[in-house]
C-alpha cells in the first residue's frame, strides 16, 4: 500500500518550485491559479524572495502547498499518474494536511490557497509577537517531552505541539515557559532544546482565536469527499467524511500534530511505501518512526520521472 504525504512549514526556501515551473507548463498553471486566488504574485516571491517575506506564515503556507501541488499536477498531466488510482492514503504535516486534501480533490487549488493564506494570517494575529514561542527538543521521546512541558509550564501554556518522530518533539506556548523548558532539558535526559524561528506558538491553546477563524472559513468553504482517505493530524486515524474532516481541521489549529503516530498507524494498516511530494522533511521522520518504511522524496522533474516509472 502507498501513501502520498505533504510537508509543513519550515520547508519553504527562496527559489522553490522554479526549476519545475521552467520545465513544465502544468507546474506554471498551479502557480498562476494560486496567484489569481490570492491577488498577489506569490510565485515571484517564491522565486526571488526576499526570504523574510516568504517566511511570513501567511506567505509560507500557500507557497509550500503550491510547490507540492505543482508536483501533483505534473505527475497527473505529463505522466498520467492519478493519486487516486496509485495511492491508498494521503497525509500532511500541519498545513500539509490542507495540501493532502487538495491532492485528494477535497478542495480546489484556489480554495486551498485562500484557506491557507487566512490560516496564516489568523495564526499570526492570535498572539502578539513575542508573547509565544516554540522549541524543538532533540533526543526526546513523547514521554520525556510531556514531563518537561508540565514542569516548565508554571501556570502558563507549555504543551507538545508536534510529535514528529521518536527523537524529535516540538513544544509550544508562552515564551517564558518555552525558555524555562529549554533551560530544563538536561534534567529530563533530553539532548538539547532549540528555539524555533517562528512568529507564533502554533498548535497550542493560545491559537484558539485562529481556530475560531478557521471554523468560520471552513463553514463558507467546506471540503468535498476526498478521493483517498486522509490520515488526520489530531487523531492519527484515517478520515473520509467531509463533516469530520472539517471538524478535525479546526481542532488541528490548537491540537497536537501526531505525525509519529500517523506514520506508525499507516504502517500498521499495511502502508509500505511513502512518497513525500514537494519536500524532503517528512521522509526522515517517517523512517525514524517506522524503520521498515520505504520513503521517497519527490521534488524535481527527475524525481517525478523516476516516481512515474516506479508507480
Amino acid at each position: 500500500m502507498k501513501a502520498f504525504v505533504f510537508p509543513g512549514q519550515g520547508s519553504q526556501k527562496v527559489g522553490m518550485g522554479m526549476d519545475l515551473s521552467a520545465a513544465s507548463s502544468a507546474a506554471r498553471e498551479v502557480f498562476e491559479e494560486v496567484n489569481d486566488a490570492l491577488g498577489q504574485d506569490l510565485a515571484k516571491l517564491m522565486a526571488e524572495g526576499p526570504e523574510d517575506q516568504l517566511t511570513l506564515t501567511e506567505n509560507a503556507q500557500p507557497a509550500i502547498m503550491a510547490n507540492a501541488m505543482a508536483v501533483v499536477r505534473v505527475l497527473g498531466r505529463e505522466f498520467n499518474v492519478s493519486l487516486g488510482e496509485k495511492g491508498d492514503y494521503v497525509a500532511g504535516h500541519s498545513l500539509g494536511e490542507y495540501t493532502a486534501l487538495c491532492a485528494a480533490r477535497a478542495f480546489s487549488v484556489a480554495d486551498t490557497a485562500r484557506l491557507l493564506k487566512l490560516r496564516g494570517q489568523a495564526m499570526q494575529a492570535a498572539v502578539p509577537v513575542g508573547v509565544g514561542a516554540m522549541c524543538a527538543l532533540l533526543g526526546a521521546d513523547i514521554e520525556k517531552a510531556t514531563q518537561l512541558a508540565e514542569a516548565a509550564a508554571e501556570g502558563q501554556v507549555c504543551t507538545v505541539a508536534n510529535d514528529n518522530d521518536p527523537t524529535q518533539v516540538v513544544l509550544s506556548g508562552h515564551a517564558e515557559a518555552i525558555d524555562r523548558a529549554i533551560a530544563l532539558v538536561k534534567e529530563f535526559g533530553i539532548k538539547r532544546g532549540v528555539k524555533l524561528p517562528v512568529s507564533a506558538p502554533f498548535h497550542c491553546p493560545l491559537m484558539q482565536p485562529a481556530a475560531d477563524a478557521m471554523a468560520e472559513a471552513l463553514s463558507a468553504t467546506p471540503p468535498s469527499a476526498p478521493i483517498l482517505p486522509v490520515f488526520a493530524n489530531v487523531t492519527a486515524q484515517p478520515v473520509a467524511d467531509p463533516a469530520e474532516i472539517r471538524r478535525l481541521l479546526v481542532e488541528q489549529v490548537t491540537g497536537r500534530v501526531r505525525w509519529r503516530e500517523s506514520a506508525i498507524g499507516m504502517g500498521a494498516i499495511g502502508v509500505t511505501h511513502f512518497y513525500e511530494l514537494g519536500g524532503k522533511v517528512l521522509a526522515p521522520m517517517i523512517k525514524r518512526s517506522f524503520p521498515d518504511a520505504v520513503v521517497t522524496s519527490v521534488v524535481t522533474m527527475e524525481d517525478i520521472e523516476a516516481l512515474a516509472k516506479e508507480l
